[in-house]
């Protein structure tokens, strides 16, 4: 079984915004500024409709159970475009077929993916398939809410009710997990336009680690996993980040500390 719990982090698309608002002559923090005040006036908050934000980065954690695979990685290089970065995570989908597993991926990362693959003419046949060219995709499709093949760990837990949605963060801390780690969605904007695209993607990949712990919990209470499956999950998770980057080492620390 393959296995893809991801992230994404966005940025104002500002050259959608200098389009649509007519913004020709400002600079793209001048855009920015403008989207950002529209928003407010529009909906009383400055979070971007999800058709006006632009991926920065994608990071995943992948876990083949065949092959005891895992890894954890963001997709593209740090000088990657827009269209490169999504067209990858889309040719992941069209390889491997794998159960992608997110945090309000329904309702925020795959409809900006969805807007962002249009606009930048990705290819993404398999993904969008719903039973057209496989037969099995008619009634598990990567499209449909109670369908299996994407997992939107948030809309599940709250039983598809949005007043019982809960942030990411707030669930991995009572999990027992390091959850936020010095950043935020809200200060990606901030980071990029002082360079700090590696901060981002380091960012990108804690939080899809996030989301692919508690996975792992709830594959626990629903029986797919024993105690001590659970523990050896765990325990390849962390030989694993014992490995890798600073930020992953990091959050190894983190974890352990509060475990």
């Amino acid at each position: 079984m393959n296995i893809l719990a991801f992230d994404i982090e966005t940025i104002p698309d500002t050259e959608g915004g200098r389009k649509i608002y007519e913004l020709d002559d400002l600079t793209d923090v001048e855009v920015a500024s403008a989207m950002f005040n529209k928003r407010r006036e529009k909906v009383g908050h400055e979070f971007l409709a999800t058709h006006l934000q632009k991926v920065v980065a994608i990071s995943a954690v992948y876990r083949n159970t065949e092959k005891d695979q895992f890894s954890v990685w963001t997709l593209g290089e740090i000088d990657s475009s827009e269209k490169e970065i999504v067209q990858n995570f889309f040719d992941g989908v069209d390889k491997y077929t794998p159960t992608l597993v997110t945090w309000n991926g329904s309702g925020f990362d795959l409809p900006v993916l969805h807007y962002r693959g249009l606009i930048n003419g990705v290819h993404a046949a398999r993904y969008w398939d719903t039973g057209e060219d496989d037969s099995s995709f008619k009634w598990n499709n990567y499209i449909g809410r109670f369908h299996m093949r994407h997992t939107d760990l948030m809309d599940v837990l709250a039983g598809y009710n949005n007043r019982a949605f809960a942030p990411l963060d707030e669930i991995s801390v009572l999990l027992g997990l390091p959850g936020k780690m010095g950043m935020s969605g809200a200060k990606v904007w901030d980071q990029f336009q002082a360079g700090e695209l590696k901060a981002i993607r380091d960012y990108c990949e804690t939080d899809a680690l996030n989301t692919y712990l508690v996975y792992l919990y709830w594959q626990h209470v629903k029986g797919n996993l024993t105690d001590k499956a659970l523990n050896k999950e765990h325990d390849l998770v962390k030989t694993a980040l014992a490995k890798g980057e600073p930020h992953l080492q990091e959050f190894l620390q983190a974890w352990n500390s509060v475990a």
